[in-house]
């Protein structure tokens, strides 16, 4: 079941890009690893490259959500939906986010089937608009609990969510194909690899300006951004 998910009210409020991030806090995530990942999301929105990105779309702003997931049925929404347009509502995100707290520790396996349809639920309940809609999905292990992840990736594409992927790939190093052949989906989905967790804001930086600009990358060599055309 989903914890702490707070009300959302009915608004006909339009963004560019409805955004939900899904952030890893499987038994594999220490409380070291759990923070590195994070403080590189609120980095990222304190990043002048990204507030710059969300400035440039038709609308100049993005609405974002964040949750916790582990095993089958276990995420936790830390971040309700938030409007970002300008540089002051993205340090709000930034600091509600370097704020939260981990709600979820050790769990019973690694879902990532569970997350996608968790962020299809949360997209379902959103109180915005957008041609757009998006789950980011960060984690550094393999979908080994929960519906079958094709399945489900496969239905949230079917329902116009495209999902990009964030794999960090330091103690599974295949992991990177594994995402790109069974997590990401939908038109321009990319992933971006990454080494370590020390690396993981400056990838932040770089995913989320590519996802909000609308301007996927092309597709490349493993190791370095991969994109379904």
């Amino acid at each position: 079941m989903a914890l702490g998910a707070p009300p959302v009210q009915a608004t006909d409020t339009v963004v560019d890009l409805q955004l939900v991030l899904a952030v890893d806090a499987t038994a594999s995530v220490n409380t070291q690893r759990f923070e590195l990942q994070k403080q590189g999301y609120a980095a990222a929105f304190r990043n002048p490259q990204v507030i710059k990105a969300i400035m440039s779309g038709s609308e100049q702003a993005i609405a974002v959500t964040m949750f916790q997931w582990n095993g089958l049925f276990v995420q936790a929404q830390v971040i309700p939906w938030m409007v970002v347009k300008d540089e002051a509502s993205a340090r709000a995100v930034a600091d509600a986010i370097a704020n939260s707290r981990r709600q979820l520790f050790g769990g019973s396996g690694t879902s990532i089937s569970g997350a996608i349809e968790h962020g299809v639920d949360l997209l379902a309940q959103s109180p915005y608009k957008s041609q757009r809609r998006t789950i980011d999905i960060s984690g550094d292990g393999f979908d080994n609990t929960g519906r079958p992840i094709t399945p489900a990736r496969d239905a949230a594409v079917k329902a116009g969510i495209g999902i990009n992927g964030l794999p960090i790939v330091a103690w599974e190093r295949t992991l990177d194909q594994y995402y790109y052949s069974y997590v990401i989906g939908g038109p321009g989905a990319f992933m971006i690899p990454v080494a370590n967790y020390e690396n993981f804001a400056e990838a932040i930086v770089k995913k989320l300006i590519l996802e909000i600009a609308a301007h996927p990358p092309p597709a490349g060599p493993w190791g370095a951004v991969l994109a379904r055309k």
